[in-house]
């Protein structure tokens, strides 16, 4: 798949760089939506090949302080972006047993669209919790951003499956299933809720150490 794409977006870039001068106004625009798809499905067919080594890799659990994480992953979006308004509440010395490196990857993907979905707030609010249990603990990430319909919820976790418009917010739409797959890896769970315009509350759970039970 990736070859073909390589000669598609190689010789619109020739195109792009050699004759885009002698091209009209419409000309240019389809020449930018070529090279624009090109790109994008060279990433889908990344995405789909991280997906594919993450339901494959080799769980090693350990116990892991996620509150640290999360604190790293919002300071780094925060970097990014230092002119945006935003507020972050992590609870302090949260703790799972799980992959460390796997658990990384669906907090990153949460608390990045959490940060993404918040972007047209002028006051975000992105708050990351948790309620022991006694058998499992449940985690959550919540933000006052966007939103979505609960009428389309079930499509949350699908791969490629997308409740916003590209042009509103960027992505390819397998951030979620990544996670989806990771946690129940983990023999774990997760869902979601929210509200159009009012934001939207991801939760995982996840057992504790004592009563771990991974599917295979």
């Amino acid at each position: 798949l990736r070859a073909p794409l390589r000669s598609i977006d190689g010789f619109s870039q020739v195109l792009m760089e050699d004759y885009y001068d002698k091209l009209d106004e419409e000309g240019k625009d389809y020449l930018q939506r070529v090279r624009s798809g090109a790109q994008r499905m060279a990433q889908l067919i990344d995405d789909m090949l991280k997906l594919s080594r993450l339901t494959r890799s080799q769980l090693n659990h350990e116990n892991v302080n996620i509150s640290e994480i999360a604190t790293d992953i919002a300071a780094a979006l925060q970097n990014e972006a230092p002119g945006r308004s935003a507020q972050f509440h992590i609870t302090a010395d949260l703790h799972a047993y799980g992959d460390e490196g796997l658990l990384t990857v669906v907090l990153d993907n949460l608390i990045s669209n959490a940060w993404k979905y918040t972007s047209k707030k002028h006051h975000a609010v992105i708050e990351f919790g948790a309620q022991v249990g006694d058998k499992e603990t449940t985690y959550w990430i919540k933000d006052n951003g966007a939103g979505f319909n609960m009428a389309y919820v079930d499509k949350l976790f699908g791969a490629f499956q997308r409740l916003h418009h590209t042009h509103e917010f960027e992505g390819s739409g397998i951030g979620l299933a990544t996670v989806a797959r990771i946690i129940h890896r983990h023999g774990g769970s997760v869902w979601a809720e929210g509200k159009v315009d009012e934001g939207a509350t991801f939760y995982f759970t996840l057992p504790n150490s004592a009563n771990i039970n991974i599917p295979l």
